[in-house]
């Protein structure tokens, strides 16, 4: 299947899943491809044929997107150099999870959500420690008994109780022993905290020779530059979070700021692009589109929000 088929199959499951699903963005070198969001999950996708292609700095990024947009980040897949990838398994990169759209499907349209991850060493399913636990005191079993059964030693089952992961036979000899079900699913939608957004994010003037940059820093706005994206700038405060667009070329300028409408609208957010000099258009989509003469002379955060709500509407 060529990667074009793979993005078309994904937004056709997000899709008949109930997702408001992006298009699939045309620009080379960005660090995904979809962004789909149902209710409060918001899903930020790179989608490989091989899954070896996927970087680290693709994952450094799309970790910083997810993070600031309070989404899920994702890579989908239907290969890498050790095989298939195999449905109801999920695998991982560079701390990104890593499923293939049957297993996608599965989960979303089947309500079969996935039972096994893949880590170094093998498979393993995730146990409810405090399930165990209860069990095993409640009946009075050792942790030697349990470790016999499993075929593990006493700590292992106390960190089984404490939450890690178990072998697919150790887990299924210790159901069979209690007959309980004790294995629990694997959310391929987990968010994960990182101390990305705060290692890359500017701090302080001396750091940026941007123009508008140094304004939103003035301005009291926290700033972290992205490289892979359809945008140049993740632009925050407590309140707001913009994507934020720089440059003149006006037919690239155009073509990113009605990408970053699309994601903005999907992500709950607002986007701007800031241009050199004054435009006869106030905004592209529902990107505001603003001027470096028309920043410097804001006065603090609210100006700023105000205008790029102002311009937000679509024309």
């Amino acid at each position: 299947m060529s990667r074009e088929e793979l993005i078309n199959t994904t937004r056709a499951i997000l899709a008949k899943a109930g997702f408001d699903v992006s298009s699939v963005l045309s620009l080379r070198s960005i660090c995904f491809d979809v962004v789909g969001r149902k209710d409060n999950t918001l899903l930020i996708i790179k989608i490989l044929s091989n899954v070896d292609a996927f970087s680290r700095e693709n994952a450094e990024e799309l970790k910083v997107l997810a993070e600031v947009l309070e989404a899920s980040p994702m890579l989908i897949g239907e290969r890498s150099s050790s095989g298939p990838l195999e449905g109801g398994i999920v695998y991982s990169r560079f701390e990104i999870p890593i499923i293939s759209n049957e297993t996608l499907a599965d989960h979303l349209l089947e309500e079969v959500p996935p039972f096994i991850f893949a880590a170094p060493g093998g498979l393993y399913v995730k146990l409810d420690g405090n399930l165990l636990r209860e069990i095993r005191e409640t009946r009075g079993i050792s942790l030697g008994v349990l470790a016999e059964t499993a075929g593990v030693s006493r700590r292992t089952i106390q960190m089984y109780e404490a939450g890690m992961g178990a072998m697919i036979d150790a887990a299924m000899r210790l159901e069979e022993f209690l007959d309980v079900p004790i294995v629990e699913p694997v959310n391929p939608f987990v968010r994960k905290n990182s101390e990305g957004v705060n290692e890359y994010e500017i701090r302080g003037d001396s750091l940026t020779q941007s123009v508008p940059l140094k304004c939103l820093l003035n301005l009291g706005f926290s700033v972290t530059p992205v490289t892979r994206s359809p945008f140049e700038a993740l632009t925050r405060n407590p309140k707001v979070v913009m994507l934020t667009g720089l440059g003149n070329d006006e037919g690239k300028m155009t073509q990113r700021a009605i990408i970053a409408s699309e994601i903005s609208k999907i992500a709950h957010r607002q986007s701007v692009v800031i241009v050199e000099k004054k435009r006869d258009h106030d905004s592209i989509k529902s990107t505001a589109v603003i001027s470096n003469d028309e920043l410097i002379k804001m006065d603090d955060e609210k100006d700023l929000i105000d205008l790029v709500m102002e311009r937000s509407r679509d024309q």
